[in-house]
């Protein structure tokens, strides 16, 4: 489920890892190539937390080759196609696609970890490595062949379908994957929910904006051209492989809660010094946001999974869907600040987002564990 998990979101990484190709070939403006991104966004924040509830009412293992296809076949028509609308909705269904994975594969997840906070943290790594692929796999076909060789960025959809498939045949997913006869237990608790989620809003916003306009942005103050904006992305997407099995393991230690809020602050200063701190050193803050931005990731998977165990797949499909489209919306108001006034400036939006996420964590309380429930009822 993990591997499978990283080469769906390989595709998730792409679309950002394509926006200055599209720049230099197609002479895009910072507000069209965000435009791509929101493209990929858009449906899916409707279409992830409604297939979200659909898994919580009926089983659909299937969707995890089918979406997967459909996701790496999006983004590798998305440099074959001619137009810009056209390549619009080929990454649009690349988008749909993603999210359509995402809700019935973090519920399976859920199902081998158990109760596992480092074992979800590798099934999320498997997504932060698929991120972090993604400008190295962009990178080496379409710098080589150009936007028309995109359609080689297919096959780690073809893998990770036939992944998808033979883990559906694994015993103890097998029998998670018909939830009818399950019978939940705990009590939904919404507020706590909501808070958690304007918490991911924020944090959905800073990465999308840093994964669309870092590459950008380094380019401007270190030079070096795509090689380096492809660079700094693989830092960016890297460091958050690192922090994401950090993270599980740090919730072990000190919980999830203080972890999360420690993250929160750290990306503040860290997306500080990336939009103020000139130079090669540009890059220890890229590392910084990076690692402050995905510690918490898989911890608001099974926050948001304890805050609704009544309706895991709902929360699942929201928490991970809120990571990346909520930021996608947001990503044309940045570039077409950028168009007005400078990337820099755009991004200094950045700095103030982790900070309100913080007040969204601040009242949380950690949730009760639904087998404790259980044994109290008894």
């Amino acid at each position: 489920m993990s591997v499978s998990h990283a080469c769906v979101d390989v595709y998730q990484g792409s679309v950002a890892a394509l926006v200055p190709f599209f720049v230099a070939e197609r002479a895009y403006s910072y507000a069209a190539a965000a435009g791509i991104v929101l493209a990929a966004s858009l449906l899916s924040s409707i279409v992830q937390p409604l297939f979200g509830v659909l898994t919580d009412r009926w089983a659909m293992p299937w969707l995890l080759p089918v979406s997967t296809v459909a996701g790496g076949a999006g983004v590798a028509l998305a440099g074959a196609t001619s137009g810009y609308a056209l390549t619009l909705v080929v990454v649009a269904v690349s988008g749909i696609g993603v999210a359509a994975y995402h809700p019935e594969a973090a519920r399976l997840a859920r199902a081998a970890a158990g109760r596992s906070h480092q074992a979800m943290s590798w099934f999320s790594l498997g997504g932060s490595l698929g991120f972090a692929t993604a400008p190295l796999l962009v990178g080496a076909v379409v710098a080589t062949g150009g936007l028309g060789a995109s359609p080689l960025l297919v096959v780690p959809a073809l893998a990770g379908a036939a992944l998808c498939v033979a883990a559906l045949r694994s015993a103890r997913i097998a029998s998670a994957a018909t939830p009818q006869g399950a019978v939940p237990v705990g009590r939904d608790d919404r507020r706590s929910f909501l808070l958690l989620s304007g918490a991911v809003v924020c944090r959905s916003i800073v990465f999308v904006g840093l994964s669309a306009f870092v590459s950008l942005l380094v380019v401007q103050r270190v030079g070096g051209g795509e090689a380096t904006g492809t660079a700094a992305l693989f830092v960016l997407y890297l460091g958050g492989a690192v922090g994401t099995v950090a993270g599980g393991s740090l919730a072990v230690r000190f919980g999830r809660l203080p972890v999360t809020r420690w993250s929160y602050a750290l990306t503040v200063v860290a997306v500080a010094g990336v939009v103020l701190v000139p130079g090669p050193l540009l890059f220890v803050f890229v590392a910084a946001a990076s690692a402050g931005l995905y510690v918490p990731f898989s911890l608001h998977i099974t926050l948001g999974q304890d805050y609704l165990p009544l309706h895991v797949g709902t929360a699942s499909g929201v928490t991970l869907g809120l990571t990346v489209s909520i930021g996608g919306l947001a990503s044309p108001a940045i570039g077409a600040l950028a168009d007005a006034s400078s990337l820099p400036v755009a991004l200094s939006a950045l700095i103030l987002l982790p900070a309100v996420g913080l007040l969204f964590l601040r009242p949380l309380r950690e949730p009760v564990a639904a087998e404790l429930v259980a044994q109290r009822r008894v």
